[in-house]
């Protein structure tokens, strides 16, 4: 008789989270990729959709006005800001752009990243004139805090970046101590939340956080968020000035954009906060800690976190000679197990070689994670 998996905390938050979803075509284990939206999420969107259709795209927007203002203000709230704080973006990558462009920082000044920096933002601070540094870690890539407070207090750079979970490891970086550090030294600190909003707690006291409706909060694609601080958002130069009726922050906020996007991702933030982010934090912690104790050792196959890191995220590293990317599509073509695949050009600095990702959501089983053990 097979013994018994782990057992999950708040199985009725997961069956709920199912059932307000249509049924999925397999296993999905994917979320760090993109969630799957619930039907009400869908329905806004479609909704929202065809009122364009019927009025004009901008009435429209005018008459989700409320619905967009009371999401800025709950999405300010995950991470302890104020509506007036926030803009509705295209995606995390649209975000930092936005920042860097209307920052205008001096050509080389100096921004500190961990080494394991997502090769994108890696990109997007260099060609935006910066020159980038590499904050200490220990042998997990995870922010040394004793060197980080001597950096600071030997050399600040102009701005930390740090990225708060790495979308190749499932790693969650002391964010809340770094930004008490960066604000002692009165360096600002802007946090890629792209794989935390929704996951792990974000309300830590960073200047600017960025991040994407589609992976924990399970919105639509097409869409994120930027969030400033007043101090930073007064040290913006936006190419544009906002309407006189509006935050100045909003000059940032493309006015083409796929506004039903937006609907649906307030909806689906309103649909996290009724769950309770401590009980959604708690579950998908579980399911990492299931899927690390499952998945260790299966056919050869290593976890790379620690086995009771905060996330949902299990990154796996292949025995020899076994190719990831077809593992991945192999899995998905005959189990319809959807997982990532991903090389070592997506962090550089820290990846030695490519993993598999795995990273279910809320309604993710323990059956869902003995399944892809036997598929490996």
């Amino acid at each position: 008789m097979t013994a018994p998996g782990p057992a999950l905390a708040h199985e009725t938050l997961g069956a709920a989270w199912r059932a307000a979803r249509p049924r999925p075509a397999g296993r999905h284990l994917d979320s760090a990729a993109c969630s799957r939206q619930s039907s009400r999420v869908l329905e806004a969107v479609a909704h929202h959709a065809r009122h364009e259709a019927e009025l004009g795209g901008y009435v429209a927007e005018a008459t989700a006005g409320d619905l967009l203002q009371q999401g800025r203000s709950v999405v300010g709230g995950l991470v302890g800001m104020a509506a007036a704080d926030v803009v509705f973006v295209e995606s995390a990558q649209a975000a930092l752009a936005a920042l860097l462009a209307a920052w205008r920082l001096p050509a080389g000044s100096r921004v500190a990243c961990l080494p394991g920096e997502y090769a994108p933002n890696d990109a997007q601070l260099r060609a935006a004139g910066l020159t980038v540094e590499r904050l200490p870690v220990d042998d997990l890539g995870r922010a040394d805090l004793d060197g980080v407070a001597r950096l600071l207090a030997a050399d600040p750079p102009s701005v930390v970046h740090l990225t708060h979970v790495a979308s190749h490891r499932g790693v969650v970086q002391p964010a809340g101590p770094v930004a008490e550090l960066c604000r002692a030294a009165g360096v600002p600190l802007v946090l890629d939340a792209a794989q935390s909003l929704g996951h792990v707690d974000t309300d830590l006291g960073a200047d600017v956080v960025y991040s994407t409706s589609r992976k924990w909060l399970a919105g639509p694609r097409g869409v994120g968020v930027l969030c400033v601080r007043p101090p930073v958002a007064a040290a913006l130069t936006p190419l544009l000035a906002p309407p006189d009726d509006v935050p100045p922050l909003r000059a940032l906020e493309s006015g083409e954009a796929h506004v039903a996007g937006r609907v649906g991702l307030v909806l689906a933030v309103g649909e996290h906060l009724a769950a309770g982010p401590d009980r959604v934090r708690e579950r998908l912690a579980g399911l990492g800690r299931a899927a690390r104790e499952v998945l260790d050792g299966a056919a050869g196959w290593r976890v790379v976190e620690p086995r009771g890191e905060p996330t949902a995220t299990t990154t796996l590293r292949p025995p020899d000679g076994t190719d990831v990317v077809a593992t991945r599509a192999r899995l998905l073509g005959e189990q319809g197990i959807v997982t990532t695949a991903i090389g070592p050009q997506r962090a550089p600095g820290e990846m030695t070689g490519p993993v598999l990702r795995v990273s279910p959501h809320l309604d993710a089983t323990v059956e869902d994670l003995e399944a892809l053990a036997a598929a490996l």
